[in-house]
C-alpha cells in the first residue's frame, strides 16, 4: 500500500493523509476567523468531521495541531517559490524578496498568522521534531530563493539559520505591535545580506 511520510515521523496511508489535511484546514479556518483562542480541539474535530479521539490521534495538542498548521503554510510558499522565482538580481535581494512577499500574505491574515506564531512561542520539547521542520522549511524556502551559485558555504548555513530566526521575530515582533511594517522589511533586508559573499 501506498504511503506517505508525516512530520511526526509516522507513515500514513492516502486514506489517513487526506483525513489529516482535513484536520489542518479546519485548524486554519478557525484560526483565520478567530485566533488562538478560536482554535478548540473539540471544534477542530467536529469541523473536520472527526471523532476527538481521532483528533488526539493526530495531534496530543492544540500546539502541535498549529505548529502542523504553520508547516502546511510553509509547504505552500516553498511551491510558490518554485513555480514563480524572485526575480531580484542578488541571492540577498531574492530572499528579501521572498520573505516580504510572504510576510505580506500572513498580513492578509493576522488571526491565523498570530495562532501559528503563538503555537512556535508556546512549543515545548514535546513539539521539538514539529518545530525542526518548521525551522528546516524555513531554510529550505530561503535557500531556493537565494538561488546560490554552488553548494552553500559554512557561513552561508549558518546565514540561513540567522534569517529564518529573523524571519519568524519579525513576525513575532509584528504581531505583538511592537515594530513596524517598515521595520520589518528592514529587518529582512539586513538578515537577507549575510548570505552574500561581502557578509
Amino acid at each position: 500500500m501506498l504511503t506517505v511520510s508525516t512530520t511526526a515521523g509516522r507513515r500514513l496511508s492516502p486514506r489517513q493523509a487526506e483525513r489529516r489535511r482535513g484536520i489542518l484546514r479546519a485548524a486554519a479556518a478557525l484560526a483565520s476567523r478567530g485566533g488562538w483562542e478560536a482554535v478548540q480541539m473539540r471544534e477542530v474535530a467536529e469541523d473536520a468531521e472527526v471523532a476527538l479521539g481521532t483528533l488526539y490521534r493526530y495531534f496530543p495538542s492544540k500546539v502541535h495541531l498549529l505548529v502542523a498548521v504553520m508547516e502546511e503554510q510553509l509547504r505552500q510558499l516553498k511551491e510558490q517559490v518554485r513555480r514563480h522565482p524572485p526575480t531580484a538580481a542578488d541571492p540577498a535581494g531574492r530572499v528579501a524578496e521572498t520573505l516580504t512577499l510572504a510576510f505580506h500574505a500572513l498580513q492578509r491574515d493576522p488571526r491565523l498568522a498570530e495562532a501559528m506564531v503563538r503555537a512556535l512561542s508556546f512549543a515545548d520539547r514535546s513539539v521539538g521534531r514539529e518545530v525542526d521542520a518548521v525551522a528546516d522549511l524555513t531554510s529550505e524556502i530561503v535557500l531556493a530563493a537565494a538561488r546560490l551559485p554552488g553548494p552553500p558555504t559554512a557561513e552561508q548555513h549558518a546565514a540561513l539559520r540567522v534569517v529564518g530566526h529573523t524571519w519568524h521575530a519579525t513576525l513575532l515582533s509584528w504581531l505583538s505591535g511592537r515594530s513596524s511594517l517598515a521595520e520589518v522589511r528592514s529587518d529582512l533586508h539586513t538578515a537577507a545580506r549575510l548570505l552574500s559573499p561581502a557578509g
